[in-house]
């Protein structure tokens, strides 16, 4: 049985691993049911992060190399993947995730 590839990648159950700051105690995860809620959920963060250092402004606006610099600023952040044809997760870098929340962010804009 073949999968659309959309559809494989859709339904990806993905896991954000982050650590804020260099205290062990801020380390977290968030789990999402795809990578892209798993992208939307990275954008999310990024946007209570803005709303809470900058109150008095309604509309905030940012671009992607604001989103990378946030990405970057993190102490730790990783994503891992799960796979249905090894039963496993996958482990994916940062560099993954600027790349997926730039595509994420593009199909988005159009």
């Amino acid at each position: 049985m073949s999968k659309l590839p959309g559809a494989s990648e859709a339904n990806r159950h993905t896991i954000i691993l982050m650590q804020t700051s260099q205290n062990r105690a801020t380390r977290t995860f968030m789990d999402y049911e795809s990578i892209t809620q798993a992208m939307d959920g990275i954008c999310a963060l990024y946007e209570r992060k803005l709303k809470e250092l900058n109150p008095a402004i309604r509309n905030l606006s940012y671009d992607i190399t604001d989103l990378y610099n946030f990405i970057d600023g993190l102490a730790d952040m990783s994503a891992l993947v799960y796979d249905s044809s090894i039963h496993a997760y996958l482990p994916h870098d940062r560099l993954w995730i600027k790349q997926r929340t730039f595509q994420h962010l593009k199909k988005l804009a159009h």
